[in-house]
């Protein structure tokens, strides 16, 4: 097929862009950034510097929507800097500096800049009257930094990045590398907060966040400092958020065999982020719905993000893959070291349940005709991470632990601070272990197909609660159902491990009395009787007791499915149930409190004379300044009651625009769903008047104007 012409010139212009960028190396980036909240404006002075390693008459910098003021060049010589004859032009989204650099000399950019970020910088609670919900933050992974300082949208090209951050309100500021010191600005009422970075990395890792801050500190083994940042608000929760965190950081430490590679670690929680977590260099920034109490630690806990995150301050931040292909690397390496880390806290038990339960998605994922090879760039998360780590897993029981270790050891030490591909690695991997290793290439790299049966094998030689689940699933294939019984009471009663029982439960809760399951869970575990709770359907007057009992389990996943099930079954006991559970808010999304009063306002004898209160907290746990997920689950409580006030909606539309996609796609399908009820479009317009600009377009696009 013969491209178009303008296919031809962009396809020209990318080629030539790579070609230019592979003969200047940028070293350093000094710059200060103001921060302009309520404009939600960026500026900054700025400073790079760079090599020419050969001849060449242009370099770029990719910066998104920006204007440029006082740029110059100079070359950079010992004893005096002599200013250089430029042209610039920004187009494209870069700034492009036409000049004669000469191979080996090195030179400085120098501008000003301005840009009102269009993504990447997220300024949140700005718009509301409470000051302490104030913040900032970036998430640049991918190639999204140059929206809000001029960077390289390409990992190859790693730099030093020095920055400054001025701000006018006194607020903790956080970024790469260590905090030199935190001035008054003479003359000025602003602040500004001094960073150094010692080491290069990639554009897309640099990183900062702005907000009401405390923090404690703590200190590795090896004597890295480690911060831990929080709300004041959320005091109480900083030790079952960052538990084990020291311990995380040393195992890791160890287990990789390389010292960590930053001056420093900061980790940092915040509003509506839109992953669990991001490994900016030394500063990771995640999802505050992870800080928590100790009831919520059972279901929700930090424990796998933590070091997650950590493990990739070595695998992604330190070597970093050199395109897409390469993603292993990086996902698949973070999520290894992260289930070791599990494995080191909690047991070999949760491992291999983890990795089982990771093998079936997988399994599922391929027998649907979805499986992906771990070198396809366009592979999807499960691949990248689970498939990934199933990777790495039977590479080491391929080669050993020794072999291994220093497999990875000399990987890491070997291209510190560059750039890597798969067969950089898995070359070291040849030298360390004495093997050709193509079998496991073909096997775990290159095919799509995801290999259950030599997973099942590698799980039965390690793990004997899976071995004894393995013949009870054969057992319910192959045999009648008094062999089942009598195969499952055998093994509950001789197996220890809660994984097992339950996924027993969840997998057999069909084929055992209800008297039974009485007794079998009477006294077990949180999470065995969660998976009663979640999994039987329907409760009956034999189970009644154990499901009472379970509104006092430390759960909150738990609390929840019993009070909805009791009060779904048991329309006699609704009043008794919701006093019983009245003061519990539940997990970070408020799963307790939210469900407890949409039953209060769906109970008819319950408190009526407070049925105004209860529907008024839940219409505004809508509002902006609430986390998306305790606005999902506002609305979607909303939605079922069929009761959206004028406020809850002005905040559905608001929330049409959100930047966490899921979010806004569900509250989008919430829209359109109340579009279709009779005379709610006139509802919609007796408030249109009261929208901002983005929520009129949007709803304007709805309506169909």
């Amino acid at each position: 097929m013969k491209p178009f012409p303008i296919f031809i010139f962009l396809l020209f212009y990318q080629i030539s862009s790579a070609q230019i960028q592979d003969k200047v190396d940028f070293k350093q980036c000094v710059a200060e950034i103001y921060v302009e909240p309520n404009e939600k404006k960026i500026s900054g002075s700025y400073h790079i510097q760079f090599l020419a390693v050969k001849d060449v008459d242009s370099i770029f910098l990719d910066a998104h929507n920006m204007s440029f003021d006082e740029l110059k060049i100079t070359k950079d010589k010992v004893y005096e800097s002599t200013e250089v004859k430029i042209k610039t032009i920004v187009q494209n989204n870069k700034l492009i500096v036409k000049g004669r650099f000469k191979k080996d000399e090195f030179y400085t950019l120098e501008f000003e800049y301005k840009t009102n970020p269009r993504q990447t910088v997220y300024f949140l609670g700005w718009d509301d009257n409470d000051p302490s919900n104030d913040q900032i933050w970036t998430q640049g992974q991918g190639k999204y930094t140059s929206h809000w300082l001029p960077s390289l949208d390409d990992m190859n090209d790693k730099i030093e990045f020095d920055l400054n951050f001025v701000l006018k309100e006194d607020l903790e500021v956080i970024s790469n590398g260590r905090l030199l010191k935190k001035d008054t600005l003479p003359d000025s009422k602003a602040y500004v907060w001094k960073f150094d970075m010692q080491k290069p990395m990639s554009s897309y890792l640099v990183a900062f966040a702005i907000g009401n801050f405390d923090k404690e500190i703590l200190q590795s083994t090896s004597g890295v400092p480690i911060e831990l940042y929080h709300e004041p608000r959320d005091s109480s929760k900083v030790e079952p958020t960052y538990r084990y965190t020291k311990q995380i950081f040393d195992f890791l430490e160890n287990e990789i065999g390389v010292p960590y590679p930053w001056q420093n670690y900061k980790q940092i929680p915040v509003h509506d982020f839109l992953y669990a977590g991001m490994e900016n260099t030394g500063a990771t920034i995640f999802s505050n719905t992870f800080v928590v109490d100790s009831t919520a630690f059972i279901d929700k806990n930090y424990v796998n993000v933590n070091a997650h995150e950590l493990a990739h301050q070595w695998f992604g931040n330190m070597v970093t893959e050199q395109s897409g292909e390469h993603h292993w690397l990086h996902e698949g390496f973070a999520t290894y070291y992260a289930y070791l880390t599990e494995k080191e806290l909690f047991g070999e038990d949760y491992f291999y349940w983890k990795l089982y339960e990771t093998a079936t998605s997988l399994n599922n994922f391929s027998k649907d005709g979805n499986g992906e090879a771990l070198t396809n760039p366009n592979a999807g998360s499960l691949t990248f991470y689970e498939k990934g780590a199933w990777a790495l897993v039977m590479l080491r029981e391929r080669v050993g632990d020794e072999a291994f270790k220093e497999g990875i050891r000399n990987y890491l030490q070997k291209f510190a601070y560059q750039n890597v591909t798969i067969s950089d690695f898995m070359w070291e991997m040849r030298k360390a272990s004495g093997m050709k290793l193509m079998d496991f290439e073909q096997i775990w790299l290159q095919d799509s197909e995801f290999h259950m049966d030599l997973v099942e094998n590698y799980l039965l030689t390690k793990s004997k609660s899976l071995e004894a689940y393995f013949i009870i699933k054969q057992t319910k294939e192959n045999s009648a159902d008094n062999l089942v019984n009598a195969m499952l009471n055998k093994y509950w009663d001789i197996n220890k491990s809660s994984h097992f029982k339950r996924q027993v439960v969840i997998d057999f809760v069909k084929d055992i009395s209800e008297e039974k399951w009485v007794k079998m869970v009477e006294k077990e575990e949180i999470k065995v009787r969660q998976a009663l709770a979640l999994s039987v359907p329907k409760i009956s007057a034999t189970l009644k007791p154990v499901f009472e009992s379970m509104l006092n389990d430390e759960s909150y996943v738990t609390q929840e499915a019993a009070l909805f099930k009791l009060w779904s079954d048991f329309p006699e006991d609704r009043s008794n149930y919701l006093e019983k559970t009245s003061g519990t808010i539940g997990l970070p999304n408020k799963n307790v409190k939210l469900l407890w009063l949409a039953l209060a306002l769906a109970t008819p004898a319950y408190k009526n004379e407070q049925k105004r209160a209860f529907y008024d907290e839940l219409s505004g746990y809508t509002h902006p300044k609430y986390h998306f997920e305790v606005r999902l689950l506002a609305f979607q409580y909303l939605n079922n009651l069929d009761a959206f006030s004028d406020e809850a909606l002005k905040n559905l539309i608001n929330a049409c625009n959100h930047h966490v996609w899921y979010f806004k796609k569900s509250c989008r399908t919430f829209l359109k769903g109340f579009l279709k009820g009779e005379g709610n479009r006139d509802r919609l317009k007796t408030i249109y008047v009261s929208l901002n600009q983005q929520e009129k377009e949007y709803l304007d696009k709805t309506l169909g104007k």
